[in-house]
């Protein structure tokens, strides 16, 4: 569906890259259908035993490209994959591994919940600056983040959308090891090979009792229903005209 995403199948680990490294992998309509699409195919072939994603340059991702983002709120009939990609997260049962380098900016970040392990690079900032945009944050991350970290943390990390840097994201368990960044990639790939070699069906199993899958995807229909009012907001028009004049937003009068 776009070049901008790879999928690469080898001895049973499928990696996933994105690679639209001048615009830090910011995220497209259609980079969403192709990690969909991944996600879809893993849970298919029962050869795939492991799914590994990263991203090529200095950034995992920038998370959502504003420019379609931005076009795609005014077409709200339009097929939107990124629904797609995050219940393919939710209900995925193969084991999930991230390598994160530099910015994972929004969905970067969220995604990772729904990943069973998390690498992150020296360079690794994770931050969730829905509430800045007049958005509230998605992919069930508003019921998974307490929960991993507790309420005032994940509050802070979004109400302020401030970087959590790659030592406090393993100290506050966001993430299971900072690695150097030229390791970083081979780490995660000799996880994922150490899980193919584990007996799928119980890693399943052990997986589903883990996550209650249902319950997320329940939470991220209500996260998406509150999205769509919010990209109709007097806020978010304005977060994105100021995006798009490249100045600040002025979030100071609420009927603005």
């Amino acid at each position: 569906m776009t070049e901008f995403v790879k999928a690469e199948l080898e001895a049973g680990i499928l990696t996933v890259t994105m690679a639209r490294p001048d615009k830090k992998n910011a995220l497209t309509n259609e980079m969403y259908g192709a990690l969909a699409d991944a996600l879809e195919r893993a849970e298919k072939d029962s050869a795939i035993r492991a799914v590994v994603f990263q991203g090529d340059g200095d950034s995992f991702t920038a998370g959502n490209d504003m420019a379609d983002f931005a076009a795609q709120s005014r077409e709200p009939q339009a097929e939107r994959h990124v629904v797609r990609f995050l219940r393919n997260l939710a209900i995925s049962t193969k084991p999930l591994i991230a390598a994160v380098q530099g910015n994972a900016v929004g969905i970067g970040t969220t995604m990772l919940l729904h990943c069973d392990l998390v690498y992150v690079a020296p360079t690794a900032r994770l931050i969730t600056p829905f509430v800045n945009i007049a958005l509230v944050p998605e992919a069930a991350s508003t019921h998974l983040l307490p929960a991993r970290i507790g309420h005032a943390r994940a509050y802070a990390m979004f109400a302020f959308g401030e970087p959590v840097d790659a030592s406090t994201a393993v100290s506050i368990g966001l993430a299971n090891a900072s690695v150097p960044l030229e390791e970083l990639r081979m780490k995660a790939r000799e996880a994922a090979a150490a899980l193919a070699k584990r007996p799928a069906g119980s890693l399943s199993k052990t997986k589903a009792l883990m996550r209650d899958a249902e319950t997320i995807s329940a939470h991220m229909q209500r996260e998406g229903a509150v999205l769509q009012e919010r990209l109709t907001s007097a806020e978010a028009r304005e977060a994105f005209a100021a995006f798009a004049e490249r100045r600040q937003p002025d979030f100071s009068n609420p009927a603005r």
